[in-house]
Protein backbone atom coordinates (compact mmCIF):
# COMPACT_ATOMS: atom_id res chain seq x y z
CA UNK A 1 0.00 0.00 0.00
CA UNK A 2 1.33 3.32 -1.02
CA UNK A 3 1.16 6.32 2.00
CA UNK A 4 2.67 9.25 2.48
CA UNK A 5 3.17 11.21 5.75
CA UNK A 6 1.44 14.23 6.23
CA UNK A 7 3.82 16.67 6.95
CA UNK A 8 4.64 18.15 10.19
CA UNK A 9 2.82 21.52 11.17
CA UNK A 10 5.19 24.20 11.90
CA UNK A 11 2.77 25.82 14.76
CA UNK A 12 0.24 24.62 17.61
CA UNK A 13 -2.32 26.87 15.35
CA UNK A 14 -1.71 24.96 12.36
CA UNK A 15 -2.14 21.72 14.19
CA UNK A 16 -5.62 22.72 15.58
CA UNK A 17 -6.36 23.06 12.41
CA UNK A 18 -5.02 19.59 11.02
CA UNK A 19 -7.02 17.98 14.09
CA UNK A 20 -10.25 18.62 12.11
CA UNK A 21 -9.35 19.59 8.52
CA UNK A 22 -6.83 18.00 6.43
CA UNK A 23 -4.46 20.85 4.16
CA UNK A 24 -4.73 21.56 1.06
CA UNK A 25 -1.98 18.77 -0.83
CA UNK A 26 -3.27 16.20 0.96
CA UNK A 27 -5.18 13.61 -1.11
CA UNK A 28 -6.83 10.58 0.09
CA UNK A 29 -8.03 7.84 -2.47
CA UNK A 30 -9.83 4.93 -2.24
CA UNK A 31 -10.10 1.51 -4.25
CA UNK A 32 -11.36 -1.74 -4.34
CA UNK A 33 -9.03 -4.41 -5.96
CA UNK A 34 -6.26 -5.88 -3.87
CA UNK A 35 -5.45 -8.62 -7.17
CA UNK A 36 -2.22 -8.32 -7.92
CA UNK A 37 -2.18 -7.16 -11.43
CA UNK A 38 -4.99 -4.75 -10.44
CA UNK A 39 -3.08 -3.19 -6.98
CA UNK A 40 -0.06 -2.72 -9.53
CA UNK A 41 -1.62 -1.05 -11.95
CA UNK A 42 -3.12 1.38 -9.62
CA UNK A 43 -0.29 2.11 -7.61
CA UNK A 44 2.02 2.58 -10.86
CA UNK A 45 0.27 5.38 -11.63
CA UNK A 46 -0.75 6.82 -8.00
CA UNK A 47 3.39 6.83 -8.16
CA UNK A 48 3.27 8.52 -11.59
CA UNK A 49 1.26 11.07 -10.57
CA UNK A 50 3.13 11.96 -7.69
CA UNK A 51 6.26 12.35 -9.74
CA UNK A 52 4.20 15.23 -11.99
CA UNK A 53 3.02 16.86 -8.68
CA UNK A 54 5.18 16.43 -5.90
CA UNK A 55 3.65 19.10 -3.81
CA UNK A 56 0.49 16.85 -3.31
CA UNK A 57 0.84 14.14 -0.10
CA UNK A 58 -1.42 11.00 -1.42
CA UNK A 59 -2.85 8.65 0.99
CA UNK A 60 -4.28 5.45 -0.68
CA UNK A 61 -7.21 3.05 1.04
CA UNK A 62 -6.87 -0.12 -0.78
CA UNK A 63 -10.11 -2.55 -0.04
CA UNK A 64 -11.56 -6.06 -1.03
CA UNK A 65 -14.23 -5.32 -3.78
CA UNK A 66 -16.97 -6.75 -1.46
CA UNK A 67 -16.19 -4.68 1.38
CA UNK A 68 -16.24 -1.29 -1.14
CA UNK A 69 -19.28 -2.13 -2.27
CA UNK A 70 -20.68 -2.94 1.36
CA UNK A 71 -19.01 0.65 3.04
CA UNK A 72 -19.32 3.50 0.10
CA UNK A 73 -22.33 4.45 1.50
CA UNK A 74 -21.05 5.11 4.36
CA UNK A 75 -18.28 6.55 3.58
CA UNK A 76 -19.30 9.11 1.25
CA UNK A 77 -22.09 10.19 3.55
CA UNK A 78 -19.20 10.89 6.67
CA UNK A 79 -15.61 10.62 6.16
CA UNK A 80 -15.31 10.89 2.79
CA UNK A 81 -12.20 10.16 0.55
CA UNK A 82 -11.22 13.00 -2.20
CA UNK A 83 -11.04 10.31 -5.15
CA UNK A 84 -13.04 6.60 -4.90
CA UNK A 85 -13.40 4.22 -7.29
CA UNK A 86 -17.14 3.14 -8.53
CA UNK A 87 -19.06 1.85 -11.52
CA UNK A 88 -20.74 4.23 -14.42
CA UNK A 89 -24.13 3.09 -15.31
CA UNK A 90 -26.96 2.85 -13.28
CA UNK A 91 -24.78 1.96 -10.26
CA UNK A 92 -23.54 5.55 -9.81
CA UNK A 93 -27.28 6.70 -9.87
CA UNK A 94 -27.75 6.50 -6.07
CA UNK A 95 -24.99 8.49 -5.20
CA UNK A 96 -25.57 10.98 -7.44
CA UNK A 97 -29.40 11.52 -6.79
CA UNK A 98 -28.19 11.30 -3.26
CA UNK A 99 -25.50 14.21 -4.18
CA UNK A 100 -22.97 12.44 -2.68
CA UNK A 101 -20.76 12.77 -6.16
CA UNK A 102 -19.45 15.65 -7.50
CA UNK A 103 -20.61 16.88 -10.73
CA UNK A 104 -17.43 17.30 -13.06
CA UNK A 105 -19.35 18.08 -16.62
CA UNK A 106 -16.63 21.60 -16.62
CA UNK A 107 -13.84 18.59 -17.13
CA UNK A 108 -15.47 16.64 -19.86
CA UNK A 109 -16.23 20.14 -21.82
CA UNK A 110 -12.45 22.22 -20.61
CA UNK A 111 -9.94 18.85 -20.16
CA UNK A 112 -8.07 18.30 -23.48
CA UNK A 113 -8.23 14.73 -23.32
CA UNK A 114 -12.23 13.87 -22.13
CA UNK A 115 -13.39 16.59 -24.31
CA UNK A 116 -11.77 14.77 -27.49
CA UNK A 117 -10.97 11.16 -26.58
CA UNK A 118 -13.60 9.31 -24.28
CA UNK A 119 -16.88 9.62 -26.57
CA UNK A 120 -17.79 6.01 -27.13
CA UNK A 121 -17.84 5.61 -23.05
CA UNK A 122 -19.55 9.67 -22.52
CA UNK A 123 -22.95 8.24 -22.45
CA UNK A 124 -21.90 5.36 -19.18
CA UNK A 125 -20.50 8.11 -17.31
CA UNK A 126 -23.49 10.43 -18.20
CA UNK A 127 -26.62 11.04 -15.83
CA UNK A 128 -29.12 14.34 -16.10
CA UNK A 129 -26.98 15.36 -19.00
CA UNK A 130 -24.04 15.62 -16.53
CA UNK A 131 -20.72 13.94 -16.15
CA UNK A 132 -19.77 12.06 -12.70
CA UNK A 133 -16.46 10.82 -13.02
CA UNK A 134 -13.79 9.38 -14.92
CA UNK A 135 -13.14 5.92 -16.07
CA UNK A 136 -9.88 4.50 -16.81
CA UNK A 137 -10.51 1.24 -18.07
CA UNK A 138 -12.94 -1.21 -19.57
CA UNK A 139 -12.95 -4.67 -20.33
CA UNK A 140 -14.54 -7.41 -22.66
CA UNK A 141 -16.52 -10.38 -21.08
CA UNK A 142 -16.74 -13.84 -22.75
CA UNK A 143 -15.95 -17.87 -22.75
CA UNK A 144 -12.88 -18.18 -21.04
CA UNK A 145 -11.58 -21.87 -21.61
CA UNK A 146 -9.07 -24.03 -21.79
CA UNK A 147 -7.31 -24.19 -24.78
CA UNK A 148 -5.25 -27.95 -24.01
CA UNK A 149 -8.70 -29.56 -22.93
CA UNK A 150 -10.08 -28.33 -26.21
CA UNK A 151 -6.98 -29.71 -28.04
CA UNK A 152 -6.45 -32.89 -26.37
CA UNK A 153 -10.77 -33.59 -27.18
CA UNK A 154 -10.52 -32.09 -30.70
CA UNK A 155 -13.48 -29.06 -29.87
CA UNK A 156 -13.01 -25.97 -31.73
CA UNK A 157 -14.30 -22.49 -30.50
CA UNK A 158 -18.18 -22.99 -31.06
CA UNK A 159 -19.83 -20.16 -32.99
CA UNK A 160 -23.08 -21.18 -32.19
CA UNK A 161 -25.51 -22.24 -29.66
CA UNK A 162 -25.60 -25.95 -31.03
CA UNK A 163 -21.74 -25.89 -31.64
CA UNK A 164 -21.51 -25.14 -27.83
CA UNK A 165 -24.35 -27.88 -26.70
CA UNK A 166 -21.82 -30.37 -28.48
CA UNK A 167 -18.86 -28.78 -27.35
CA UNK A 168 -20.10 -29.83 -23.75
CA UNK A 169 -21.69 -33.04 -24.50
CA UNK A 170 -18.24 -34.40 -25.62
CA UNK A 171 -16.51 -32.66 -22.43
CA UNK A 172 -19.18 -34.35 -20.31
CA UNK A 173 -18.11 -37.68 -21.55
CA UNK A 174 -14.90 -37.45 -21.11
CA UNK A 175 -15.06 -36.49 -17.22
CA UNK A 176 -15.30 -32.46 -17.48
CA UNK A 177 -17.42 -30.63 -16.19
CA UNK A 178 -18.29 -27.66 -19.14
CA UNK A 179 -18.46 -24.49 -17.01
CA UNK A 180 -17.20 -23.24 -13.87
CA UNK A 181 -18.58 -20.33 -11.97
CA UNK A 182 -18.68 -19.02 -8.39
CA UNK A 183 -22.05 -17.55 -7.64
CA UNK A 184 -21.68 -16.61 -3.94
CA UNK A 185 -21.83 -12.78 -4.71
CA UNK A 186 -24.52 -13.39 -7.23
CA UNK A 187 -23.02 -10.99 -10.32
CA UNK A 188 -21.40 -13.76 -12.14
CA UNK A 189 -24.82 -15.58 -12.53
CA UNK A 190 -25.43 -11.81 -13.74
CA UNK A 191 -22.90 -12.52 -16.81
CA UNK A 192 -24.36 -16.03 -17.93
CA UNK A 193 -28.11 -14.09 -17.49
CA UNK A 194 -27.00 -10.87 -19.83
CA UNK A 195 -24.99 -13.13 -22.39
CA UNK A 196 -27.97 -15.60 -23.16
CA UNK A 197 -30.50 -12.43 -23.18
CA UNK A 198 -28.30 -10.52 -25.60
CA UNK A 199 -27.31 -13.28 -27.57
CA UNK A 200 -31.53 -14.88 -27.34
CA UNK A 201 -33.14 -11.73 -27.59
CA UNK A 202 -30.59 -8.72 -28.47
CA UNK A 203 -29.00 -5.49 -26.82
CA UNK A 204 -32.48 -3.34 -26.89
CA UNK A 205 -34.11 -6.11 -25.04
CA UNK A 206 -31.38 -5.98 -22.34
CA UNK A 207 -31.90 -2.32 -22.08
CA UNK A 208 -35.84 -2.61 -22.05
CA UNK A 209 -35.36 -4.93 -19.36
CA UNK A 210 -33.15 -3.36 -17.18
CA UNK A 211 -35.13 0.07 -17.47
CA UNK A 212 -38.36 -1.12 -16.30
CA UNK A 213 -40.22 -1.29 -19.60
CA UNK A 214 -40.84 -5.01 -20.34
CA UNK A 215 -41.91 -7.37 -17.11
CA UNK A 216 -39.51 -10.76 -16.45
CA UNK A 217 -42.67 -12.88 -17.53
CA UNK A 218 -42.51 -11.36 -20.79
CA UNK A 219 -42.35 -14.08 -23.41
CA UNK A 220 -38.40 -12.93 -24.95
CA UNK A 221 -37.64 -13.05 -21.03
CA UNK A 222 -39.26 -16.81 -20.65
CA UNK A 223 -37.11 -17.66 -23.61
CA UNK A 224 -33.80 -16.69 -22.71
CA UNK A 225 -34.52 -18.60 -19.33
CA UNK A 226 -35.18 -22.23 -21.33
CA UNK A 227 -31.99 -21.36 -22.75
CA UNK A 228 -30.86 -21.19 -19.72
CA UNK A 229 -32.41 -24.19 -18.38
CA UNK A 230 -31.28 -26.33 -21.88
CA UNK A 231 -27.16 -24.57 -20.87
CA UNK A 232 -28.00 -26.29 -17.49
CA UNK A 233 -28.96 -29.51 -18.21
CA UNK A 234 -26.83 -30.23 -21.09
CA UNK A 235 -23.42 -28.11 -20.60
CA UNK A 236 -23.92 -27.80 -16.89
CA UNK A 237 -21.72 -26.03 -14.27
CA UNK A 238 -20.07 -26.91 -10.87
CA UNK A 239 -21.36 -28.41 -8.14
CA UNK A 240 -21.72 -25.70 -4.96
CA UNK A 241 -21.20 -22.96 -6.62
CA UNK A 242 -23.35 -21.21 -4.36
CA UNK A 243 -20.48 -21.43 -1.91
CA UNK A 244 -17.70 -20.24 -4.30
CA UNK A 245 -17.17 -16.67 -5.06
CA UNK A 246 -15.46 -15.82 -8.48
CA UNK A 247 -11.96 -16.61 -7.39
CA UNK A 248 -12.63 -19.94 -5.89
CA UNK A 249 -14.00 -20.73 -9.26
CA UNK A 250 -11.09 -20.39 -10.32
CA UNK A 251 -9.86 -23.69 -9.12
CA UNK A 252 -11.88 -26.21 -11.05
CA UNK A 253 -10.77 -24.06 -14.24
CA UNK A 254 -7.51 -24.07 -13.11
CA UNK A 255 -6.77 -27.71 -12.40
CA UNK A 256 -8.97 -29.23 -15.40
CA UNK A 257 -12.04 -30.48 -13.87
CA UNK A 258 -13.81 -27.41 -15.87
CA UNK A 259 -13.09 -26.05 -19.22
CA UNK A 260 -14.59 -23.40 -19.68
CA UNK A 261 -15.25 -19.96 -17.70
CA UNK A 262 -18.39 -17.12 -18.86
CA UNK A 263 -16.09 -13.96 -16.92
CA UNK A 264 -14.57 -10.72 -17.43
CA UNK A 265 -11.34 -10.17 -18.97
CA UNK A 266 -9.83 -9.07 -15.06
CA UNK A 267 -10.03 -12.86 -14.61
CA UNK A 268 -6.63 -13.73 -16.49
CA UNK A 269 -4.24 -12.62 -14.24
CA UNK A 270 -6.08 -14.89 -11.69
CA UNK A 271 -5.82 -17.36 -14.06
CA UNK A 272 -2.06 -17.13 -14.54
CA UNK A 273 -1.73 -16.84 -10.37
CA UNK A 274 -3.20 -20.12 -10.37
CA UNK A 275 -0.25 -21.46 -12.25
CA UNK A 276 -2.36 -21.61 -15.63
CA UNK A 277 0.05 -20.19 -18.84
CA UNK A 278 -0.93 -18.07 -21.63
CA UNK A 279 -0.98 -20.88 -23.84
CA UNK A 280 -3.27 -22.99 -21.50
CA UNK A 281 -5.44 -20.75 -21.83
CA UNK A 282 -7.92 -18.75 -24.59
CA UNK A 283 -10.67 -16.88 -25.50
CA UNK A 284 -14.15 -16.80 -27.38
CA UNK A 285 -17.07 -14.49 -27.49
CA UNK A 286 -20.43 -16.31 -26.41
CA UNK A 287 -21.70 -17.96 -29.08
CA UNK A 288 -24.95 -17.18 -31.56
CA UNK A 289 -28.00 -17.90 -30.39
CA UNK A 290 -30.62 -16.33 -32.54
CA UNK A 291 -29.10 -16.12 -36.19
CA UNK A 292 -28.30 -13.20 -37.51
CA UNK A 293 -29.28 -11.23 -34.64
CA UNK A 294 -26.83 -8.32 -34.12
CA UNK A 295 -24.01 -9.07 -31.86
CA UNK A 296 -24.04 -7.05 -28.69
CA UNK A 297 -20.85 -7.50 -25.63
CA UNK A 298 -20.79 -7.03 -21.91
CA UNK A 299 -17.99 -4.12 -21.74
CA UNK A 300 -18.17 -2.88 -17.97
CA UNK A 301 -16.03 0.16 -17.35
CA UNK A 302 -14.37 1.10 -14.44
CA UNK A 303 -13.90 5.12 -12.67
CA UNK A 304 -12.80 7.22 -10.15
CA UNK A 305 -14.85 9.94 -8.92
CA UNK A 306 -14.93 12.91 -6.64
CA UNK A 307 -17.24 12.69 -3.98
CA UNK A 308 -19.51 15.87 -2.66
CA UNK A 309 -17.78 15.42 0.84
CA UNK A 310 -14.34 15.56 0.09
CA UNK A 311 -12.13 17.79 1.13
CA UNK A 312 -9.38 18.48 -1.63
CA UNK A 313 -11.38 18.74 -4.73
CA UNK A 314 -8.61 20.88 -6.40
CA UNK A 315 -6.54 18.35 -6.18
CA UNK A 316 -8.68 15.40 -6.68
CA UNK A 317 -9.49 17.09 -9.99
CA UNK A 318 -6.03 17.08 -10.95
CA UNK A 319 -5.61 13.35 -10.31
CA UNK A 320 -8.93 12.68 -12.42
CA UNK A 321 -7.22 15.14 -15.56
CA UNK A 322 -3.65 12.94 -14.79
CA UNK A 323 -5.33 9.51 -15.21
CA UNK A 324 -7.13 10.26 -18.43
CA UNK A 325 -4.39 11.25 -20.20
CA UNK A 326 -3.61 8.66 -23.13
CA UNK A 327 -0.22 7.12 -21.74
CA UNK A 328 -1.38 6.45 -18.02
CA UNK A 329 -4.39 4.64 -19.58
CA UNK A 330 -1.85 3.07 -21.77
CA UNK A 331 0.40 1.66 -19.13
CA UNK A 332 -2.30 0.97 -16.71
CA UNK A 333 -3.84 -1.24 -18.98
CA UNK A 334 -0.83 -3.14 -20.17
CA UNK A 335 -0.55 -3.97 -16.72
CA UNK A 336 -3.78 -5.53 -15.53
CA UNK A 337 -4.58 -6.84 -19.11
CA UNK A 338 -7.61 -4.69 -20.03
CA UNK A 339 -8.69 -1.98 -22.74
CA UNK A 340 -8.18 1.32 -22.08
CA UNK A 341 -11.30 4.27 -22.68
CA UNK A 342 -9.33 7.18 -23.75
CA UNK A 343 -9.18 6.16 -28.07
CA UNK A 344 -5.97 7.95 -28.17
CA UNK A 345 -3.97 5.39 -25.85
CA UNK A 346 -2.28 2.28 -27.18
CA UNK A 347 -3.69 -1.15 -26.76
CA UNK A 348 -1.51 -3.49 -25.16
CA UNK A 349 -0.10 -6.24 -27.49
CA UNK A 350 -1.42 -9.53 -24.77
CA UNK A 351 -3.29 -11.87 -26.94
CA UNK A 352 -6.68 -11.63 -24.42
CA UNK A 353 -6.24 -7.56 -24.82
CA UNK A 354 -6.34 -7.82 -28.94
CA UNK A 355 -9.09 -10.49 -28.99
CA UNK A 356 -11.28 -8.50 -25.99
CA UNK A 357 -10.52 -5.25 -28.74
CA UNK A 358 -11.69 -6.84 -32.02
CA UNK A 359 -14.40 -8.54 -29.65
CA UNK A 360 -15.92 -5.29 -28.40
CA UNK A 361 -14.82 -2.49 -31.36
CA UNK A 362 -16.98 -4.80 -33.77
CA UNK A 363 -19.96 -5.10 -31.36
CA UNK A 364 -23.20 -3.64 -32.46
CA UNK A 365 -23.81 -2.25 -28.70
CA UNK A 366 -22.21 -2.49 -25.73
CA UNK A 367 -24.07 -3.10 -22.30
CA UNK A 368 -22.28 -2.02 -18.90
CA UNK A 369 -23.51 -5.47 -17.15
CA UNK A 370 -26.99 -6.34 -15.36
CA UNK A 371 -25.83 -4.80 -11.94
CA UNK A 372 -24.90 -1.70 -13.58
CA UNK A 373 -27.69 -1.12 -16.12
CA UNK A 374 -30.38 -2.14 -13.21
CA UNK A 375 -31.36 0.08 -10.41
CA UNK A 376 -29.13 -1.51 -7.10
CA UNK A 377 -32.75 -2.49 -5.93
CA UNK A 378 -33.88 -4.39 -8.85
CA UNK A 379 -30.39 -5.63 -9.72
CA UNK A 380 -29.99 -7.31 -6.22
CA UNK A 381 -33.14 -9.25 -6.71
CA UNK A 382 -32.78 -10.12 -9.98
CA UNK A 383 -29.40 -11.54 -8.77
CA UNK A 384 -30.63 -13.72 -6.45
CA UNK A 385 -33.22 -14.93 -8.48
CA UNK A 386 -30.47 -16.14 -11.35
CA UNK A 387 -28.78 -17.73 -8.47
CA UNK A 388 -31.74 -19.63 -7.05
CA UNK A 389 -32.62 -20.29 -10.81
CA UNK A 390 -29.34 -22.06 -11.21
CA UNK A 391 -29.45 -23.83 -8.30
CA UNK A 392 -33.67 -25.20 -8.64
CA UNK A 393 -34.57 -24.30 -12.47
CA UNK A 394 -38.02 -25.61 -11.10
CA UNK A 395 -38.88 -22.20 -9.28
CA UNK A 396 -38.81 -20.16 -12.30
CA UNK A 397 -42.70 -19.40 -12.00
CA UNK A 398 -41.86 -18.19 -7.94
CA UNK A 399 -38.56 -16.03 -9.52
CA UNK A 400 -39.93 -14.28 -12.26
CA UNK A 401 -43.16 -13.42 -10.42
CA UNK A 402 -41.30 -12.14 -7.77
CA UNK A 403 -39.29 -10.18 -10.27
CA UNK A 404 -42.06 -8.26 -11.85
CA UNK A 405 -43.11 -7.26 -8.28
CA UNK A 406 -39.78 -5.95 -7.24
CA UNK A 407 -39.76 -4.50 -10.72
CA UNK A 408 -43.01 -2.60 -10.09
CA UNK A 409 -42.13 -1.38 -6.82
CA UNK A 410 -38.69 0.28 -8.18
CA UNK A 411 -39.83 1.33 -11.41
CA UNK A 412 -42.79 2.83 -10.20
Amino acid sequence: MIRTIIKTSASLGAAALMATTAFAGDLVINFDDPNPGPKAGFEAAVEAFKKAHPDVNVTVNINDREAHKTAIRNFLSAEAPDVTSWYPGNRMAPFVNAGLFEDISDMWASDPNLSTSFEAIKPTMTMNGKQWGVPYSYYQWGIYYRKDIFDKLGLSEPKTWDELLSACGKMKEAGVTPFTIGTKFLWTAAGVFDYLNLRTNGYEVHNDLTAGKIKYTDDKIRATFAKWEEMLDKCSFVNNHATMSWQDAIAPFANGDAAMYVMGNFAVDGFKNAGLTADQIDYFPFPEITKDLPRAEEAPADAFFIPSRAKNKEDARKFLAFIARPEIQSEWNKTIGQLPPNSKAEVGDDKFIQEGFQTVSTAAGLAQFYDRDAPAEMAKAGMEGFQQFMTDPSKLEEILTKLDEVQAKVYQ
